[in-house]
């Protein structure tokens, strides 16, 4: 169990781990009361708009994110990462006046989501590249694996207080609570312990288009972003699954819906626990957590029981976030400091960026044939990932398999002729 948590003996990383999961607790509060009142106060179950601001809020992504990348690999992390969180926290805040004062209507949403979309995109790369200089490399992969843990698990916690409290209160007393939330990591950077980081000592070149630079030359890490573009393009819609499967396939409320999330992130939680123990990521464990989310999803489609349905979702949370941790320790760890920003920024647009095709698609088939169709198409990009891994296997890597009768496990797999 220590091995799991080794990252957290350095005490910069310990301080930003606690401050993230609680401003990470406020961000899923914040998204879970947003959906909400879209679906069922601002519209009457319209699940197309649901995704529009889904769009809006990932859309940013495709058009930053080169600019986004190149600021972080120039400045300082830590200081821009000041600016955007102390910006995403006047946000939550802003909404929060506009419930209470019941003035509120969609486009008012849309432009909020827009401009969390924007910051998020500023904050995204150098968020993940700056866990490198709070642990240094030795210890990257498994900051990385616990920076998942503790985003999921305040997907456990947030979803479900905020289900209760939009029940019980209204969204208002979310939105504000969100919006404070993200003091607590902007106290933790006000404070670290600066004689301690591990700051990147070059430069990366190429500019804003350094990172695509670096990418001709890595064909492995290029087919990892192709596997993730599928999977969060077209499965990575589990707020329209789990809002439509909540309100219309199982009649449930606000608290309903939140629980659906709780639980996926339990198993999120898990495959990021489980992540954390490994020493080195490796590509098989990426493709092969694509086809598990493949069929876990298609398997929680077909389930006509609210409580079996909520539990089979940790099986997707599990898989789903196997395939996202093992994918970003990968990118991370086997790329240069000085070209990292750049490249995490690229990787968020990969993981993000696609939800303006993704969210609005899966919101019209969700509306048009339903929400088990909707998920229906998010398990069939898992499937289509897997192969797409598994076929660049096989030509890059020259996987194959092999029958040894003389063995107790007859079928192996080999790369290259080695086991």
């Amino acid at each position: 169990m220590a091995h799991t948590f080794r990252s957290l003996a350095e005490p910069n990383y310990r301080h930003w781990f606690a401050g993230a999961l609680i401003s990470n607790t406020g961000t899923w509060m914040q998204r879970t009361a947003q959906d909400w009142i879209v679906l069922t106060y601002l519209t009457n179950n319209n699940a197309s708009a649901l995704g529009i601001t889904m769009a809006l809020q990932m859309g940013p992504q495709l058009i930053m994110f080169p600019f986004a990348g190149a600021i972080a690999d120039k400045f300082s992390k830590r200081k821009l990462l000041m600016v955007t969180q102390t910006l995403l926290g006047a946000v939550g805040l802003l909404l929060f006046v506009l419930v209470i004062t019941d003035v509120i209507v969609l486009w008012h949403v849309y432009m909020t989501a827009l401009a969390l979309g924007i910051l998020a995109t500023l904050d995204n790369p150098s968020r993940q590249a700056f866990v490198s200089e709070l642990v240094g490399e030795k210890l990257l992969p498994n900051a990385v694996s616990l920076n998942s843990a503790s985003f999921n698990g305040a997907r456990m916690i947030g979803p479900a207080v905020a289900g209760i409290l939009t029940a019980l209160i209204g969204a208002g007393p979310v939105f504000l609570i969100s919006g404070l939330g993200f003091a607590a990591t902007l106290t933790v950077l006000i404070r670290l312990d600066q004689t301690r980081l591990h700051p990147s000592g070059r430069r990366g070149t190429g500019g804003i288009l350094g990172g695509f630079k670096y990418l001709r030359r890595r064909p492995d890490v290029a087919i990892v972003l192709l596997v993730l573009f599928i999977v969060a393009t077209f499965g990575f819609n589990f707020n329209i699954y789990t809002a439509t499967m909540a309100k219309i396939e199982f009649g449930k409320d606000a608290s309903g819906f939140g629980l659906l999330n709780s639980v996926m992130a339990i198993g999120s939680v898990t495959g990021a626990l489980i992540s954390a123990k490994r020493e080195k990521p490796r590509l098989r464990f990426i493709f092969g957590a694509a086809g598990g989310f493949g069929l876990a999803v298609g398997t929680a489609s077909l389930i006509p029981n609210y409580y079996v349905f909520a539990a089979s979702l940790m099986l997707v949370g599990f898989a789903s976030l196997t395939m996202m941790t093992s994918a970003n320790a990968y990118v991370q760890t086997t790329t240069p400091a000085h070209y990292r920003g750049r490249v995490m920024a690229i990787y968020a647009a990969v993981v993000l960026g696609g939800t303006p095709i993704g969210a609005p698609l899966a919101g019209w088939v969700a509306d048009m044939y339903g929400p088990r169709m909707a998920m229906g198409v998010g398990a069939a990009s898992g499937i289509i990932a897997f192969g797409v891994g598994l076929v660049w296997m096989i030509v890059s890597k020259n996987l194959r398999l092999s029958y040894d009768p003389r063995s107790r496990i007859r079928l192996h797999l080999s790369y290259h002729g080695r086991p």
